[in-house]
């Protein structure tokens, strides 16, 4: 008893992506399809290729002729199909192929990926005009709504860098459309992408500017107070 249990156990496991269970249904398949599809990759992995409507009924319950019946509809539905295959004998031999089921998973995958992303997206877009009516502390008007879909989809800003210069704007006194575009197009004209990029670009001309303002007042006792980028004056 014990050496038959073992050697059940001893069969091994086969390869299922989990992304088949989680997506069968959103393939429109049903339990039954499923389960047979698990089986015919259950023979593949096990050496044989190409089993037989009596072979998967026996492990299934369904009849040899519904098992018939969900192959036909799996192979005229683009989800296995039977390939003929030759040995080095040259004998011919069909065999099935699950990769159509594959590449279906993948086209779900990437499908659900981009929906994710159009949605993240959507979340950004809507928490960047937020941002900028609070800052503002007003709604915006139809011209400066266009002008932020702009920034976005013409000129491809990230809504991160898009905050970053309203911030920039912000803590330079000058709170305007016009002088946020002109801090947008610096910054991509010198190849800026990421909130660091920004912050030591800012960095830079801050402490330049310190500078030339320390050597102009060496004689002054007032402390030169750290100076904003204008950026309209660049």
């Amino acid at each position: 008893m014990k050496s038959t249990i073992i050697s059940w156990l001893q069969e091994g496991t086969i390869t299922v992506p989990a992304i088949l269970f989680s997506e069968y249904r959103n393939l429109n398949l049903n339990e039954y399809e499923l389960v047979l599809l698990l089986n015919i990759m259950t023979f593949i992995e096990k050496g044989n290729q190409f089993p037989t409507p009596d072979e998967l009924s026996s492990r299934m319950t369904v009849s040899i002729a519904e098992c018939n019946e969900l192959l036909r509809r799996l192979i005229q539905r683009g989800f296995i199909e039977i390939m003929d295959e030759y040995s080095h004998d040259g004998i011919r031999f069909e065999k099935y192929s699950v990769t159509p089921l594959l590449e279906k998973l993948v086209e779900q995958f990437l499908i659900k990926s981009k929906h994710v992303d159009e949605e993240s997206k959507k979340t950004e877009e809507t928490d960047l005009y937020t941002c900028f009516e609070k800052e503002f502390g007003r709604p915006l008007s139809p011209f400066e709504c266009e002008s932020l879909a702009m920034w976005m989809d013409d000129d491809h800003h990230d809504p991160i860098i898009i905050k970053a210069a309203l911030r920039e704007a912000v803590m330079s006194g000058k709170l305007n459309f016009r002088y946020i575009d002109r801090i947008l197009f610096e910054w991509k004209k010198n190849g800026i992408k990421t909130i660091d990029q920004a912050k030591n670009h800012g960095r830079k001309f801050r402490n330049k500017q310190l500078q030339n303002k320390k050597a102009s007042h060496d004689d002054s006792e007032q402390p030169p107070t750290v100076p904003f980028y204008n950026w309209l004056e660049n």
